[in-house]
């Protein structure tokens, strides 16, 4: 606080909503463009194009995959809704046996890409899979294929439940049990309690985990294409080089859909009470009696389902190739020089994209933490928007963009660093929310301190900036690595000539069979993949 010419104070906030520098101003200006371009792009070129809402857009060729696409998305995001808040509030709040140990193994299906599930899944449970065998062993001859929308249902729905779960957990570890305790006094039953005081405190976690679950199924390519069922990504894939029209139009209508279903959960989640703040208060936890046993028996089916089943399949078809390997009865598809390549680019690249998705964030955070902008407010949204642009039409523009002019090329003189910004764009939302609370957890006396000692602005940042938003920082740049080493359809269609990623390695692999060599690289993905979910989510969950 500083006092104004007449001496009364004047709050931090209003002192630096002028004061933002003119180029920090010129840097969120540039920054919004560049992560609204893909979609700008998309748009100008479906309009320029003349795809045509009237033809292409309500032709059956169109519509078809749009409402496959919506009964998917509708029916895992729903199925994510009831499961994810159920698992939530057994391992928060109730007895549950083992329940830090669920509290561990719950958020872990992050750690694998869709498209690994849906290849253990059809490979364990379909005709000659490994639960095949062991069920013959006890009479069962065989199991219906797994396949469509049943299969790409219940792939998505394992690996997305966490979305919900997560900020669920959270908001109902904080919820003080004294609300709880009231409602118990005056007679209500614990369903009704739940029903009474949990859903409605912990509604905007739980719209906001199934946006996400809505959102993930709406842009994912990996799951559907192997379960072989035709959303609106996989038909953009088909279409976005034998008929490019189609494709824009696909596109177009994909990213009506998200930004639909943004705005609409935007306009609902204003109208969902907050919440109330963290209590000093240990929360309630319920006794669950005789449901003890269904309740550990539908998390540990849960569990072993997401997690243990699918990295059990990987580490068979792993083992397997690698004996006959040693044995000299076949040899692998692919040389250890060849996994080594495709882990290093992984790494690398995704240490590089998450370092600069943070790095471009940082101006625009600085604008709505620091100076309260309106240039850093509009960035800000621009920025946050692009988590609802599916990765499949980040790639579609910058093919269609590098196919139309080799200028890009020229200036940018290497595809990789192309495969870097859609990359950037794709993922850098995920650092700003994290990068906005960093800006504001620098004491504004810090700052005072260090302009009185002489400090310029430079030597302030990296001198008092930094070491205090160091951890925070570093926290945003982990979860954009984890996402870019799980991301498939960038990395299929952005990717130069010759660079491979675990993901295009795999995927490709699964594509074509060779389900050991698959399967080793796979469990290389997922460990790399399970260390960083470790310490960027669920430690710091048990932590909160």
């Amino acid at each position: 606080m500083t006092t104004g010419p007449s001496g009364e104070m004047i709050p931090a906030a209003r002192r630096g909503r002028s004061s933002a520098p003119p180029a920090l101003r010129v840097a969120g200006v540039v920054l919004a463009f560049l992560f609204a371009f893909p979609g700008v792009y998309l748009v100008f070129r479906a309009l320029r194009d003349g795809t045509g809402p009237e033809g292409l857009l309500w032709s059956p060729r169109t519509l078809g995959p749009m409402w496959r696409t919506l009964r998917l998305a509708i029916s895992v995001s729903a199925s994510a809704l009831v499961l994810g808040t159920g698992l939530a509030w057994l391992a928060m709040r109730t007895d549950l046996p083992l329940r830090r140990l669920w509290r561990v193994l719950l958020p872990l299906p992050l750690v694998y890409p869709t498209f690994v599930g849906a290849a253990a899944f059809i490979r364990t449970l379909n005709p000659g899979g490994l639960a095949n065998d062991v069920l013959a062993r006890i009479g069962i001859a065989s199991v219906p294929e797994l396949r469509g929308f049943f299969g790409a249902w219940l792939v998505l729905l394992l690996m997305t439940y966490p979305y919900v779960y997560l900020p669920v957990a959270a908001r109902l570890r904080q919820l003080p049990g004294s609300l709880e305790e009231s409602a118990r006094l005056l007679g209500d039953s614990a369903f009704a309690v739940f029903r009474r005081i949990c859903l409605p405190h912990a509604g905007t976690a739980i719209g906001a985990g199934t946006l996400l679950v809505f959102l993930y199924t709406l842009s994912d390519f990996g799951a559907v294409q192997l379960m072989r069922y035709d959303t609106l990504t996989r038909a953009i894939a088909t279409n976005y080089l034998a008929n490019p029209p189609v494709a824009l139009a696909l596109s177009l209508m994909l990213l009506v859909l998200a930004a639909a279903v943004v705005l609409a959960e935007r306009w609902f989640s204003r109208r969902l009470p907050d919440g109330t703040r963290s209590g000093s208060q240990r929360p309630l936890d319920y006794h669950l009696g005789r449901w003890r046993p269904v309740a550990l028996a539908a998390v540990a089916i849960t569990v072993f389902a997401s997690v243990g089943a699918p990295f059990i399949a990987l580490v068979d078809w792993a083992q397997r190739g690698v004996l006959r390997s040693i044995t000299g009865d076949r040899a692998l598809a692919v040389d250890y020089a060849s996994i080594a390549d495709a882990t290093f680019n992984t790494v690398w690249v995704s240490v590089v994209a998450a370092v600069v998705s943070v790095a471009a964030v940082l101006p625009i955070a600085m604008l709505v933490g620091r100076h309260r902008s309106r240039t850093g407010s509009l960035a800000h949204a621009v920025v946050i928007s692009t988590f609802a642009l599916p990765g499949l039409l980040i790639a579609l523009s910058m093919r269609f963009w590098t196919l139309r002019t080799d200028l890009v090329l020229e200036l940018l003189g290497d595809s990789t660093v192309l495969l870097i910004f859609a990359y950037i764009v794709r993922f850098g939302s995920l650092a700003m929310g994290v990068s906005v609370v960093a800006v504001r957890s620098v004491p504004d006396r810090l700052h005072d301190s260090a302009r009185l000692l002489g400090a310029g602005p430079v030597r302030r940042f990296f001198s008092v900036d930094l070491p205090v938003m160091g951890p925070a920082l570093g926290a945003g740049a982990g979860l954009v690595l984890l996402s870019v080493m799980k991301e498939l359809p960038i990395s299929l269609l952005v990717s130069p000539l010759g660079f491979s990623t675990l993901t295009t390695r795999i995927f490709g692999l699964f594509e074509d069979a060779f389900i050991a060599e698959a399967g080793l690289m796979g469990v290389i993905l997922v460990v790399l993949s399970f260390a960083l979910t470790w310490f960027l989510v669920v430690r710091r969950q048990e932590h909160t």
